[in-house]
């Protein structure tokens, strides 16, 4: 069966190098906030939905070279994003949450009719977690039916979408691995923010399990070197080599 991956930036996000991958340097990268939209016969699914209406900010208002935060508006939200390429938010019948950090999750309530996949472990750390930095109810706990799941989960039945547990950053962090027509990809989201964590084995100091961390990105480096290409969570380099809303090749 074909399946189309697409991608887009729905959003961007400014914090130092350090937050990403340790260390010292204090220097501000604007890194890109994805969201995939994977099409396959048998359904529609997207891989993370963004930021949603609570960070929205007025259209063309920028974040300052050396502002940290969220940089969002409407116009580039999952479902403007969607709108544009001519699918309708509706029509999506699953949504793969990497995990439940709102610029993650965020955009689900425009998504109102899809199931949510994620991992148990996911589910459980953000009820417990609800009120604090880094989980609101608001982004992920907004009505559409919940399947959670422990371990890899064949989306479709047939090996092309398949969800697996990359924990670390969070407890049930996971990702996607993604069979297209010219060989697998994997949709890292954060447990592999930039190039540079797996090509040096970075971990960051936002993981909330560094000895997990570690493990995932020494899997995913096994993966790369075995062909797989890795679509890194938050690169802003690698993300300008990635085509916006037209399918993936």
């Amino acid at each position: 069966m074909s399946v189309k991956l697409r991608a887009f930036t729905c959003g961007w996000f400014q914090s130092p190098a350090s937050f990403f991958v340790g260390g010292e340097d204090r220097s501000i990268l604007r890194s890109p906030i994805p969201a995939y939209l994977i099409e396959h016969p048998k359904g529609l699914a997207l891989f993370d939905t963004g930021l949603g209406a609570r960070f929205l900010r007025p259209a063309g208002e920028r974040l300052a070279p050396d502002g940290v935060g969220f940089e969002f508006s409407e116009s580039v939200s999952v479902a403007a994003r969607l709108n544009a390429v001519g699918i309708d938010p509706d029509t999506i019948q699953w949504i793969i949450n990497s995990h439940f950090h709102s610029d993650h999750c965020g955009g689900n309530s425009w998504i109102p009719n899809a199931t949510i996949v994620i991992q148990n472990r996911e589910l459980v750390a953000a009820d417990a977690g609800a009120g604090s930095k880094l989980y609101s109810r608001a982004d992920f706990d907004v009505g559409q039916p919940v399947f959670a799941i422990d371990g890899e989960h064949d989306l479709f039945g047939d090996g092309t979408v398949v969800v697996f547990p990359t924990h670390g950053h969070t407890p049930g962090h996971q990702s996607a691995k993604i069979k297209l027509s010219d060989g697998e990809v994997v949709l890292a989201a954060d447990c592999c923010y930039l190039e540079r964590s797996l090509n040096e084995l970075l971990t960051s100091p936002s993981d909330v399990d560094a000895e997990e961390a570690m493990a995932t990105l020494k899997r995913l480096s096994a993966m790369r070197a075995r062909g797989t290409r890795i679509f890194f969570g938050h690169d802003g380099g690698f993300w300008k080599t990635v085509p916006q809303g037209s399918p993936i090749q």
